[in-house]
């Protein structure tokens, strides 16, 4: 699953039980106890959508969490991807969902751990990124990639694996084209806004990943039977990158050993089995396209730091700087080296780790 930047609006929602969820950008939030001994435990939120979205999705697992756990668990929302990095960073959180880009970034910088990480509800394992163009657009890969600054696109949050990093490492990159002097516009958002910005045609064309995609498909079925206008058939794909690893789940390093393994026996237990409660759980956890939870570690972040390096060896060798690109090689090598030999260990692909 992907997630962007919705935290401009104001508001502060309230559940029992729960207490306020904080706001990132809107307040200074409070530096809590880094190890999270005390009981009360903030866990930060990637949020593709709206708060109506947080609230009805996330929070009644929330409350899960607390009663088996016995953990106080407050919300945290970030303004953006690069909000949650930091929050964490400066111990204003404890835990979180991050996306695979934004949580490279808290793993180096943040003092972050991966744990476990999710895995999609329909057993296809991974998703990809995505181009999107309205339906009834004639507009093809090979008109996108014209560059004659004649079209509107849509890019994701810097951070954003799906909808930033994957375009440029597996389509832009490799062909030499800057985003930025390829378009008349370029507009940084979520996936959602994307897709509602080009379903209307007010982009030419999009970011954005297929976990979300089905996700408004599935919900505009809902709202077709209702007589409500949908979304997700106004937009037609032109392009689909390699398979990219499901979203960690990430806390800090310096938690509290006995709360880092209450929180881990959560993850890993919840919506597994065949009982009344599981299925009640899976039911939360599918309107958020997420099946449930798989132990993982930080090798779960090796497709995107290869990602990353292919996409800076790129930049060294447009920029023609032999010192740049040797740097940029010498890292991918490490990198590919690295991800080789766990793949030949484990006898799976990347994504599936």
């Amino acid at each position: 699953m992907t997630v962007e930047n919705f935290a401009r609006r104001n508001f502060i929602l309230t559940a029992a039980g729960l207490g306020a969820v904080t706001l990132a950008g809107c307040s200074k939030p409070e530096q809590v106890a880094s190890d999270g001994a005390k009981g009360t435990l903030k866990f930060s939120i990637v949020a593709p959508e709206s708060a109506s979205s947080l609230e009805a999705f996330w929070l009644p697992i929330i409350a899960d969490m607390e009663k088996a756990t016995g953990l106080k668990i407050v919300p945290y929302i970030g303004a953006n991807y690069t909000a949650l990095v930091e929050a964490m960073r400066f111990k204003q959180t404890h835990f979180g969902w991050f996306t695979n880009l934004s949580g490279l970034e808290a793993v180096r910088r943040s003092g972050g751990e991966v744990f476990a990480r999710t895995f999609d509800p329909s057993g296809d394992d991974g998703y990809n990124s995505v181009i999107l163009v309205p339906a009834k657009s004639k507009l093809t890969l090979d008109d996108l990639l014209k560059c004659d600054r004649s079209l509107n696109f849509g890019i994701g949050d810097a951070k954003s694996t799906s909808g930033t990093l994957a375009p440029k490492a597996y389509l832009f990159g490799p062909k030499g084209i800057d985003i930025q002097t390829c378009f008349k516009t370029v507009k940084s958002a979520n996936h959602n806004a994307n897709l509602v910005g080009v379903a209307s045609g007010m982009l030419d064309a999009g970011t954005g990943n297929t976990t979300s995609l089905r996700l408004q498909r599935e919900r505009d079925a809902e709202r077709a039977a209702k007589g409500e206008p949908t979304i997700g058939d106004k937009v037609r794909v032109i392009w689909t990158s390699p398979r990219l690893p499901e979203d960690p789940i990430i806390w800090r390093k310096d938690l509290d050993p006995a709360v880092k393994e209450k929180l881990r026996q959560f993850f890993l237990t919840y919506a597994q089995g065949d009982s009344p409660e599981a299925d009640r759980q899976r039911g939360l956890l599918a309107k958020i396209s997420i099946g449930g939870f798989k132990p993982a570690d930080d090798n779960h972040l090796l497709p995107v730091r290869q990602m990353e390096a292919s996409e800076l060896l790129m930049e060294a060798r447009s920029a023609k700087d032999p010192a740049k690109i040797a740097t940029a090689q010498k890292s991918l090598d490490a990198v590919n080296a690295e991800a080789a030999a766990l793949q030949a260990k484990t006898g799976q692909p990347l994504t599936a780790q």
